[in-house]
């Protein structure tokens, strides 16, 4: 089996890397083992073609917080700093980043570059983007990253300070996030313009995509397809290897492994574990597979009856047999998620309570809150065929506890809506550690700040658990931040707002003539070293 096992830096070296690496080279590296392939532009062209499962939220990265929009912005957008395939924070737009008080980080802005739209990025421009996603009118379901910034103040033509609420070690690896994609000033202003006159933040952006990244956009069919082509003006030296890529909409896992068999696309992503051993035993495709940061989980809505009661959501996260679904639902693709966040982030603690697996006990609790013959209610999903068939596996095993689980299905988008607006009593979801550290793995989740499409879908709201969060993120000591974490992670296995699942492997399939394809650990695509041998 052709499989990229990509295995996470130790707690202690991402935390060094998100505290400040960044303010180092100003040069962008050479380096084959950090950019991914041999540096030089190559000439073998050629139009790729990748096959997803959902259309994307938004081509506005600030409009957006969602795998498929992440991986496609990602390609039209650069950021200050970026996270090399290495896992390293680099700098990017900004020609360095560093912390020069507690409180304040300056950006060197890298000059001569150009956005798709021909205008030129400055300080004045990153000021902007910065006051925007942070801006309450426009209502960025990003700004939760951006939230400690208290000032963005612009000190020469390509220099900014970057002012915090308190000390915020974490600040360079959001900043690294999608979210934190520059737009074009015009873009900005076109967007705000629209706002005056009752449209939308994020339509104008959405219609015509101008960042300063190695593709530029194409075109869209909403519902249907995103095409961009190469930037040829990229100010990287490593440009992109391909002409064009067209982002290809098919819902179906079947019918994406059918275009992958038969050529018609050249990447798929998604594919179900189920599916895995169909595409690695095709005559010209194989799969790639490596460990992820993403979290499934069975979410409770603690603010609806009965999930307001502390022991059913614990009963409930009692009866479910977690090995059982990666066997069933993941065909062993996977490993148990005892806690909110992955092995390898920053904040992760072999030292939290883990809520086994005891049927018994859970019954017990049910009796107690007032169920001893268990109850009705719905679980929300998407129609991933991943999530139906762990809707089902949960439905099943919580029967053997009393609970009658009828399953509520909705395409992404509305899943995503009606999850967000608290129209759900259980649902499954996921959350990626993209930043790979701890903060954004807990704090946009179960902060009470974040109540709603920001994160927090739970709606749990602990006094205790928000403390604990908001101590951490003004630690300045690595492990007074362990311990802050550990403490929070402690707390949320007593509140139980989630049970949490499991951390499945990413598996992506391939053409065989395709080289170059990899996907960070928060399953964004990474497409700028891509090449079609043939």
């Amino acid at each position: 089996m052709k499989k990229l096992s990509k295995f996470l830096k130790s707690a202690a070296i991402l935390s060094v890397l998100s505290a400040g690496l960044v303010a180092c080279s100003s040069e962008p590296s050479n380096d084959p083992s950090s950019d991914g392939g041999e540096t030089g532009e190559s000439t073998g062209g050629g139009d790729l073609k990748v096959a997803v499962m959902s259309d994307p939220v938004s081509l506005d990265p600030h409009g957006a917080n969602e795998n498929v929009s992440n991986s496609i912005n990602s390609t039209i957008y650069d950021r200050l700093v970026h996270m090399e395939t290495d896992l390293t924070i680099q700098p990017a737009l900004a020609e360095s980043f560093e912390q020069i008080d507690d409180t304040t980080w300056e950006a060197k802005i890298r000059q001569g570059v150009t956005f798709h739209d021909g205008s030129d990025l400055n300080a004045e421009v990153v000021k902007a983007n910065l006051d925007r996603v942070r801006d309450s009118e426009v209502a960025s379901p990003v700004s939760f990253l951006f939230g400690m910034i208290t000032d963005v103040t612009v000190e020469d033509e390509y220099t900014v300070h970057i002012e915090t609420e308190f000390p915020f070690a974490s600040l360079p690896a959001h900043l690294a996030h999608p979210g934190g994609s520059i737009i074009s000033l015009e873009s900005i202003e076109a967007s705000y313009e629209a706002m005056e006159n009752g449209g939308q933040p994020f339509s104008t952006v959405n219609e015509a995509p101008a960042g300063t990244g190695y593709f530029k956009f194409e075109e869209r069919s909403p519902g249907q397809s995103v095409t961009l082509v190469k930037n040829e003006d990229y100010w990287h030296e490593e440009k992109a290897k391909v002409d064009s890529v067209t982002f290809t909409v098919i819902p179906e896992d079947l019918t994406r492994i059918a275009e992958l068999e038969t050529g018609g696309v050249d990447i798929i992503f998604p594919v179900n574990p189920s599916d895995v051993s169909r595409v690695e035993n095709g005559a010209e495709t194989s799969v790639q597979q490596s460990n992820s940061t993403r979290m499934v989980y069975l979410g409770f809505n603690t603010e609806v009856e009965p999930f307001d009661d502390v022991n059913v959501r614990r009963a409930l996260h009692m009866a479910v047999d977690k090995q059982a679904l990666i066997d069933g639902v993941l065909d062993g693709t996977g490993v148990i998620a005892d806690g909110p966040i992955a092995p390898d982030v920053f904040g992760y603690s072999d030292n939290i309570d883990r809520i086994e697996h005891d049927p018994e006990q859970a019954k017990e609790l049910l009796a107690e809150a007032g169920f001893p013959d268990g109850f009705q209610t719905t679980i929300l999903t998407d129609d991933d065929r991943e999530r139906q068939d762990l809707a089902q596996a949960l439905q099943y095993q919580l029967a053997e506890i009393g609970v009658d689980i009828e399953i509520d299905t909705y395409e992404f988008g509305t899943y995503l809506e009606r999850a967000g607006q608290g129209q759900s009593e259980l649902f499954l979801g996921s959350w990626g550690t993209v930043t790979l550290d701890g903060d954004y793995g807990l704090y946009p989740v179960f902060h009470s700040a974040n109540k709603g499409p920001a994160g927090n879908r739970s709606f749990i709201d602990n006094e205790e658990i928000d403390s604990l969060l908001q101590q951490a993120r003004e630690a300045t000591d690595d492990q007074e931040r362990l311990d802050f974490y550990e403490a929070a992670q402690n707390e949320l296995a007593a509140e139980s707002p989630y049970a949490y699942l499991y951390f499945p492997e990413i598996i992506a399939g391939v053409r065989d003539d395709v080289e170059g394809f990899w996907q960070f650990p928060s399953t964004t695509l990474f497409l700028r070293d891509v090449e079609l041998n043939r």
